[in-house]
C-alpha cells in the first residue's frame, strides 16, 4: 500500500452525501456516479424489504427511503453509491417488495403498476418485466417485477394471488398481460387439472 488511509464508511456519511446529491426532484443519477469503493457496510436489506443496519432494523421510513434511492446493482453485488463513496451492503432476496398494485384496462390492453415498500411505482411492460422464478425442490413460485435500473421487487404473496386471479393462458403459459406484454408465470401443463 502506499499509505493511503482508508476511512471506513458510516451510515452517517452515506446519509449527508445522499442528501447532497438529492437536492432536486427524482431519483439522483446513480449511473453516472463513479466514486471509489470504500469497503462494505454492516447493512442488509432481508427479503421481507426490511433495512437493518448493524443488527438493527432501521424505523425510519424516510431515511429507508434516501437509501434506497442511491442503491445501485453491479451483476450480483449491491451498492449504496454517493457521488464521492460507494460502500456494499448485502441484500437477502430483491432491494424491494411490490406490496400493491393497480390495474387499468383488462385482459391485454390493461396496464399493472406496482407500488413498493419505498414508495417506488413501475407500470409492468417491456421496461418493467415481471418474471417468476420456482423454486427447484418445492415448485413454490418468487414473483419479481423490475422497477429500476437493474433492481427488482419481490412481489408479495397477496398480490401474486391477485395477479393469479387476472391470470389467462396463452400459447402454452399461463400468466398475466400488462402494457401490451405477456408475462408467462407457469406453463399450462404444470397447473392441476380440473
Amino acid at each position: 500500500m502506499s499509505g493511503q488511509n482508508i476511512v471506513k464508511p458510516s451510515a452517517d456519511s452515506i446519509v449527508a452525501s445522499a442528501k447532497a446529491a438529492q437536492k432536486g426532484k427524482g431519483l439522483p443519477p446513480v449511473h453516472l456516479w463513479n466514486p471509489p469503493f470504500c469497503g462494505d457496510l454492516d447493512m442488509r436489506i432481508a427479503r421481507d424489504g426490511t433495512w437493518f443496519y448493524l443488527g438493527t432494523p432501521i424505523g425510519r421510513p424516510a431515511l429507508v427511503r434516501l437509501f434506497s434511492t442511491i442503491l445501485l446493482r453491479e451483476g450480483d453485488k449491491y451498492f449504496l453509491v454517493t457521488p464521492v463513496e460507494k460502500v456494499g451492503i448485502t441484500v437477502e432476496d430483491a432491494p424491494f417488495v411490490a406490496v400493491d398494485f393497480s390495474v387499468e384496462g383488462s385482459g391485454r390492453d390493461q396496464t399493472l403498476t406496482f407500488t413498493t415498500n419505498v414508495g417506488d411505482t413501475a407500470a409492468a411492460g417491456p421496461d418493467h418485466p415481471i418474471r417468476v422464478v420456482r423454486d427447484p425442490e418445492s415448485g413454490e413460485p418468487a414473483p419479481y417485477v423490475l422497477v429500476r435500473a437493474n433492481l427488482e421487487a419481490l412481489i408479495d404473496r397477496k398480490s401474486f394471488y391477485r395477479l393469479v386471479d387476472l391470470g389467462e393462458h396463452h400459447d402454452g403459459w399461463f400468466g398475466i398481460w400488462s402494457g401490451g406484454q405477456f408475462f408467462g408465470m407457469i406453463p399450462s401443463d404444470d397447473l392441476p387439472q380440473g
